[in-house]
């Protein structure tokens, strides 16, 4: 009988990003080196860069002498993230409208139609990365490349805050629905080339995102991270949007 196949740091990483942003490992949730080595069948010196890949993209937070957690954004930090958001993508979208090519407005258009193809299946944790991702792509053919690297750790962190305190977790939700004719509002504007009206929307629509959160939830049962682990199958789609995209 053949030994099973011993997991890479990637696939180990995918496993671990997919459950928290499905939500299965809450904010807080203490991270122990060991019981995750255990779980998938490999030594604590694989666990490590995988935490740190995680904290370097905020999605976990290391501590010293206290070890890793799931990250938890406060509210203050959740509003600040809109905040700046607010701030820098409507000058991010701006410069989009003077240089984008055709091509790159086909690309966010694939965006939106998949998003929505994902809340259809119900698969938020897809749908929350590709409206992240029409975001970064309009930071990265605005080629502003110090905002767009503000961008990239912004949405990282906005996709963790979603996650943690929007209320809208059913696919076929008002709000659900509403995240996507947004995109499609500053969509036409994008292909009118209205600069004005594009900016407008963008400011709008991250508004209504913060709109939606809701920060006064019970807490949540801390899960067995061996029981989590041990016995699902591996998924490589891409589940978050790094920071060296």
């Amino acid at each position: 009988m053949s030994e099973p196949a011993v997991l890479t740091e990637n696939e180990i990483y995918e496993r671990m990003v997919e459950t928290i942003l499905d939500h299965r490992l809450p904010p807080g949730t203490k991270l122990i080196e060991d019981r995750l080595a255990t779980a998938f069948g490999v030594s604590r010196t694989r666990i490590r860069p995988v935490l740190v890949r995680l904290a370097n993209e905020q999605i976990v937070t290391l501590t010293l002498n206290r070890g890793a957690t799931v990250a938890q954004p406060t509210e203050t930090e959740a509003r600040e993230v809109f905040e700046v958001r607010r701030l820098i993508e409507p000058t991010l979208v701006a410069c989009f409208i003077a240089k984008a090519s055709a091509a790159d407005i086909a690309v966010l258009s694939q965006c939106i139609e998949q998003e929505e193809e994902a809340r259809r299946a119900g698969d938020m944790r897809r749908a929350i990365r590709l409206s992240g991702d029409f975001h970064l792509h309009i930071a990265k053919a605005s080629q502003h490349e110090t905002l767009g690297r503000i961008l990239r750790k912004l949405v990282s962190r906005t996709s963790l805050i979603l996650m943690t305190y929007r209320a809208d977790v059913q696919p076929q939700s008002d709000a659900s629905r509403c995240g996507c004719q947004e995109h499609r509002a500053l969509l036409d504007a994008i292909r009118l080339r209205d600069a004005k009206e594009a900016t407008r929307l963008m400011q709008e629509h991250l508004a209504q995102l913060e709109s939606q959160l809701q920060f006064s939830q019970a807490d949540a049962d801390v899960p067995d991270l061996l029981s989590l682990f041990g016995s699902e199958p591996v998924h490589l789609e891409q589940a978050w949007p790094t920071l060296n995209r």
